[in-house]
């Protein structure tokens, strides 16, 4: 296997031999990319009246605050001494796009927290009147009383909430990229697309998920799942991939056919430690393969199960290859020793902070909560909640 630069011997710095920022880094861009995704699904009813997507409008919101609620902790973990992470509110260094986190996400989570609550605030004030608790009555700011009129003003507050989301969404994300493509002295980070690119596939995995809960849950509820909406979102998932995928190709072209320095460097990233990451898995049967299915399920005469397990199929080979991208971004940028001369390894381990086990723990989160909202608190999918909703 050729060396970067066509250096003869695979020289490592001794302090360049282990890989920093490892599966919680990838892990954190994974989960705020399902927010985005799964917001711009809900903006795409609010905002753009694209009606076909009434059913899972705020089933889309309750799921990305699910994972918005669990968004920084894989950071946390990541910290020496997470303990400190509120010193970002207290000390802020506005020229640093690190310490901005903070502040988009939280204005996110606010955000996306009040248009939640003015969808099912008829809810909680029916729900307060009939079991007179505390905790309903505190959801509802004391007010139990809810007209047309009211009912009018939430819908209006929601929609505007919701352009509001969809460049919060995307700032909340696409920064993720941006700091990835601000790093220069790492060849495989280094574009401009990088932003561009973070952004289509969390629209892409956030699809992905939401037709993924929301097929399991109407299998759970024995429900016959809405099969014109289902094909109309898979259109949408084919169309933002087609676009992502077509982004990636020409960020790695663009670097071959320049055979510049960077080339030099991420030509045998790929052909080396990444070929079974990015080569064969991201950018060739888990994107492939989708692209077929989504294709019969878009243009194809496909029955209505046939229609469903292809779909199920696509979004899960979708999930796993931006699983893969932010894996092959996160940490392959990092396999480059910092001599340009040879490749760190990175070894997996199962237990330990940033172990499989703990990425495990975190990735179920968010589907827990979800189960115990709408079990307790929010019924997404009631009939009587989508037509106040409409």
């Amino acid at each position: 296997m050729g060396l970067p630069n066509e250096s003869l011997v695979n020289y490592v710095f001794p302090n360049d031999v282990h890989v920093h920022w490892k599966l919680m880094i990838m892990l954190y861009p994974f989960i705020t990319g399902l927010i985005a995704g799964a917001f711009f699904v809900s903006a795409l009813y609010h905002v753009f009246k694209v009606r076909a997507f009434q059913p899972i409008a705020s089933f889309a919101l309750v799921v990305s605050f699910c994972f918005g609620l669990f968004a920084g902790l894989p950071l946390l973990l990541h910290l020496g001494q997470p303990q400190r992470a509120f010193n970002i509110f207290f000390t802020p260094a506005f020229t640093s796009p690190m310490s901005m986190f903070g502040y988009i996400y939280s204005s996110y989570m606010c955000l996306l927290g009040i248009e939640i609550w003015l969808i099912y605030r008829k809810h909680f004030i029916h729900k307060a009147k009939e079991t007179n608790g505390l905790f309903w009555r505190l959801l509802t700011l004391g007010v139990l009383h809810y007209t047309p009129e009211s009912e009018r003003l939430d819908h209006k507050l929601t929609n505007i909430l919701a352009g509001l989301g969809i460049p919060a969404a995307l700032v909340l994300h696409g920064y993720v990229g941006f700091i990835f493509g601000t790093v220069e002295a790492v060849a495989w980070w280094a574009t401009p697309l990088q932003p561009i690119i973070f952004i289509a596939s969390a629209v892409v995995s956030g699809i992905a998920m939401l037709l993924l809960m929301y097929t399991f849950i109407m299998w759970k509820r024995g429900e016959r799942c809405d099969y014109p909406m289902v094909k109309k979102l898979m259109g949408y998932l084919l169309a933002v991939f087609l676009v992502d995928y077509a982004i990636e190709l020409s960020e790695v072209g663009y670097a071959y056919f320049e055979q510049g320095h960077h080339w030099t460097i991420i030509g045998p990233l790929l052909s080396g430690p990444l070929f079974n990451s990015y080569v064969i898995g991201q950018m060739g049967a888990l994107s492939l393969l989708p692209m077929v299915l989504l294709g019969f399920v878009a243009w194809g005469k496909l029955g209505e199960g046939a229609m469903m397990r292809a779909s199920i199929a696509a979004s899960f080979l979708l999930a796993l290859q931006v699983l893969f991208m932010r894996f092959n971004v996160a940490i392959g940028g990092q396999l480059v020793s910092k001599s340009d001369r040879g490749f760190v390894d990175f070894h997996f381990e199962f237990l330990g902070r940033e172990g499989i086990l703990a990425v495990l723990i975190v990735s179920v989160l968010p589907f827990v909560t979800y189960y115990f909202v709408s079990r307790f608190f929010i019924p997404v999918f009631d009939k009587r909640e989508e037509d106040t909703i409409s």
